[in-house]
This record gives C-alpha cells, sequence and structure tokens, in this order.
C-alpha cells in the first residue's frame, strides 16, 4: 500500500483538543492539521528527488549476478487531494498521485563480463477515494477510515487496493497526545496484513518537539527563522512501479522496495499559501524485489540489496487551509 495512504490516515489521532471540542468544524480542522504535518496530502504537492551514485548486489532464481551500479536516478512525484463532502462528522476525498522515475544502470554481463549501459523510465500513478468517520468510543475521540485505490503505470490499469484503520486518541493535552490504532491492508502482495499505529507528540520547554508516528516517521521538530521548520531524524517510504518486459514471458511486473531515509527536512512558508522543502541525508534500502503481479512480496524472482547512498529532495505544495508551523 502506497506509504501517502497510510500517513493520510495516521495523523487523524493527533488533532487538538481545541479541534475536538468544536464538534461542527472537526472535519475542516483536521484536513488543515493534516496539510500542516504532511506535505503530500496537501491541495497540491510536487516533489523532485535524486540519489548520488550507489553500487548494489543481486540475483535472480539462478543464483547471485555481478555487482551493478546506479549511476543517476531521478524521480518526480506529484499528487492533488480535495474534500468533496464535509459533513459534521464525516467526509469523503480522493487523492490522484503520479509519479515519474528515471535510472541509468551500469551492468556487468554474467557471462562475458562486458559492462553495460541499461537506462529506463517507469510510470506510476494511483487515483483513491477515502472516506473518514469521527466519532467517540469509551469517551475518547475516534477515528474510523477506509481507501480504495487503483494504481497502474502509463499503460493501463493494475491493482485495486483497500485499507482500514481504526484509531483512538488516549491522550492529548498541551504537550503530550498519544493515539493507538489498527489499519488492516487489503492486498494479497502485501507483507503484513495488519499494521500497528501510534502517535507520540511531545513538546519539550525548549521549542523542540518529538514527533514519532509509527509506520511513518520520528522526528525532533522545531520552528526556525522566520515562518521556517527543521525536522531531524527518520522516516520511511517506499518506491515501486509496474514493468512489462522483464523476461521473455511479457507479463505484468512489480518492482517494490522499502526505503529508511535518515537526515533532516527543512520547510519554508513562502506565503500566498505555498511552502517549500527541502530534504536531504542517508537512505538505507534493505532490498528492492521483483514479483509477479499477482504473486507475494515474498515470492520473488529478482531481489536488490542497494548499499547505502546520500539523497535530496526539493518540493513545493500548497497549502489553504492556514499557516504552518504553529
Amino acid at each position: 500500500m502506497n506509504v501517502f495512504k497510510i500517513t493520510l490516515l495516521l495523523s487523524l489521532m493527533a488533532i487538538s483538543p481545541l479541534c475536538l471540542s468544536q464538534t461542527d468544524s472537526i472535519p475542516q480542522k483536521l484536513t488543515a492539521y493534516v496539510a500542516d504535518k504532511f506535505a503530500a496530502t496537501r491541495v497540491l504537492n510536487v516533489e523532485f528527488k535524486t540519489l548520488a551514485p550507489y553500487k548494489f548486489s543481486s540475483e535472480s532464481a539462478a543464483g547471485k549476478l555481478p555487482e551493478s551500479k546506479v549511476k543517476n536516478l531521478f524521480m518526480a512525484n506529484a499528487s492533488v487531494n480535495g474534500n468533496f463532502i464535509v459533513k459534521k462528522n464525516w467526509m469523503l476525498g480522493a487523492n490522484m498521485t503520479y509519479r515519474y522515475l528515471s535510472s541509468s544502470i551500469e551492468k556487468t554481463d554474467d557471462v562475458s563480463g562486458a559492462i553495460n549501459i541499461e537506462d529506463n523510465d517507469f510510470h506510476y500513478h494511483t487515483t483513491s477515494l477515502n472516506f473518514t468517520y469521527i466519532t467517540k468510543l469509551w469517551n475518547k475521540p475516534t477515528f474510523f477510515t477506509a481507501t480504495v485505490t487503483v494504481d497502474g503505470s502509463e499503460n493501463h490499469f493494475e491493482r485495486i487496493k483497500g485499507l482500514a484503520t481504526g484509531t483512538v486518541l488516549i491522550t492529548a493535552n498541551a504537550k503530550t497526545k498519544l493515539g493507538l490504532g489498527l489499519a488492516g491492508i487489503i492486498d494479497p502482495t502485501s507483507q503484513v496484513p495488519v499494521i500497528p499505529i501510534v502517535t507520540y507528540e511531545h513538546k519539550f520547554n525548549n521549542g523542540w518537539t518529538l514527533d514519532f508516528i509509527l509506520p511513518k516517521h520520528a522526528y525532533l521538530k522545531r520552528n526556525l527563522l522566520k515562518n521556517g521548520r527543521i525536522s531531524i531524524g527518520s522516516e520511511f517510504e517506499s518506491t515501486n512501479f509496474y514493468m512489462y518486459d522483464f523476461d521473455e514471458k511479457n507479463g505484468t511486473y512489480e518492482f517494490r522496495q522499502i526505503e529508511v531515509n535518515s537526515g533532516f527536512m527543512y520547510e519554508q512558508h513562502l506565503g500566498g499559501s505555498f511552502i517549500a522543502t527541502l530534504k536531504s541525508g542517508m537512505k538505507i534500502i534493505p532490498n528492492g524485489r521483483v514479483f509477479e503481479k499477482n504473486e507475494s512480496f515474498d515470492s520473488y524472482l529478482f531481489q536488490a540489496k542497494p548499499k547505502p547512498s546520500f539523497y535530496l529532495n526539493l518540493g513545493i505544495s500548497f497549502n489553504p487551509f492556514g499557516k504552518l508551523f504553529k
């Protein structure tokens, strides 16, 4: 499941007590809070990403392959979000995301030893319908969500996925917020069908804030300069796309990898509801796998294990719901 969908749902629990006391405006305030926290959930978000060259080991069904090198990797993401029905305790919205990935890989032929350069371009898109219901359980604010997503490539649509969550805001005061919940994933290729949700936010007296959301990120944040915010820590992301010429079968395959980005993020409010974002640090990828579209991630045909690499991300987003970095 696209990490964007999970982060959108995870953040529902962290609304301030003031927002929760005004029941007639919870959906609007919820949208504003989520947009402040995650750039990918804003009305419009565009990001450009690049990686420094890195080597990777790999293996196929036939055995280990010679070490290869990614010489260049560039990615562009664009997402659009909107709620078209907003009621007192529920709302219905949609998201559209497009990703373009271009790579140049230096490969060594396992028979002749010749070095070949392989250039690839991939297009990936998702469209989702998102429903959020706000209520109380055990006298605690509770959020139920359901998301249906269709994804694909430039050729055609490929797969329908589902995600449902239930989260409860356990504690919420001026300094500390704690929420717990579960996310259930409806996707036969998913590595795990159920994911625990834990969100913890604590404001220290020195101006720093601990922002921990499992399984999305762990950051120390504080306001910086004029209308700026710095975040230091780690976040989890995923990259996936579909392939059609992986082998002689000419079937449909998916490449997927989970990534850990450790470094910093700086956000600057530019005025006029526009926010610029800069991210940089070290990217660690445990593995990346290619598997048949209708098979699981564990039934892979090819596996790569990249070495850590330096990353740089630049982005700009449009957030009309209020000023950031409060």
